[in-house]
């Protein structure tokens, strides 16, 4: 039997970019030499994902994934929006989401040799970007929408509510797709955020002139507006905007949600 072990296989994946299973079949033919397995590597064909691996990817696609009461979502990326396209590629995100959903998050790792050969296939640096996993609460629901492109998913939501039932949870993740907060409520949004808005806008209404009796009411309007971009239950809902995602809740209540953008 070849003299190598478990670190040789690493470090030869680490210096030439291949999947574990090209690279112990290498150090095997090569008897444990890691110059000859290298070299074995670049005599098939192999070893040039180690070059890619520099590269930015900033493309990719994005899945959902459901097992009972539990929505995932895999974000996988890549170099180009042709890779991104490829049925192998929007294949195994889906894979990997449904595997997270049934597993939980950490699961996706148990996937890293396919990872490895479609970045060796597709020759283009790949890999496995942000992972979530939600779970509904006891009684509550849960439900994701997502937005495809080309035929791969480009932005994906998950909300989990009390209250509430997963047709509301799919409203709600599909207002988040298109407006894209970043905090449930108000209480949620640090408040040296808040601080340095109500400064600043204090500030423009001055420099436009406006006077002091009038400042008070137009800072917060202002800052209402500001709250409106960045907070849920704020937002008019896109479905019907007289009517804000508070009021569409009618006592249910967002417990988490999630969102992952290609590109963000």
């Amino acid at each position: 039997m070849a003299a190598f072990t478990a670190k040789d296989i690493q470090s030869l994946r680490q210096r030439t970019g291949v999947g574990m299973l090209d690279a112990k079949r290498a150090l095997e033919e090569s008897s444990g030499d890691m110059d000859e397995a290298v070299n074995w590597l670049r005599i098939q064909g192999l070893a040039g994902a180690a070059k890619r691996a520099d590269r930015e990817a900033s493309q990719g696609a994005v899945a959902i994934g459901r097992d009972g009461n539990a929505v995932a979502i895999v974000q996988l990326r890549c170099e180009t929006d042709f890779v991104a396209k490829s049925d192998a590629f929007v294949a195994l995100t889906q894979e990997l989401a449904q595997l997270v959903a049934a597993k939980g998050e950490g699961a996706e790792a148990d996937r890293a040799d396919e990872v490895d050969r479609l970045k060796t296939t597709l020759k283009e640096n790949i890999s496995i970007g942000r992972v979530v996993r939600v779970e509904a609460r006891d009684g509550g629901a849960v439900d994701g929408y997502l937005h495809l492109q080309a035929g791969r998913g480009v932005n994906a939501v998950i909300v989990a509510v009390s209250g509430g039932s997963e047709a509301l949870a799919h409203d709600i993740a599909a207002h988040i797709a298109f407006a894209r907060p970043a905090y449930i409520s108000r209480d949620e949004v640090p408040q040296e955020d808040v601080d340095a808005e109500r400064r600043t806008v204090e500030e423009i209404a001055r420099n436009e002139g406006k006077p002091d009796a009038a400042l008070p009411k137009i800072v917060e309007g202002r800052l209402n507006g500001w709250y409106r971009e960045r907070v849920l239950l704020d937002q008019p809902f896109i479905k019907d905007e007289k009517k804000t995602i508070a009021q569409l809740l009618a006592g249910a209540v967002v417990d988490r949600f999630a969102q992952v953008v290609i590109g963000d």
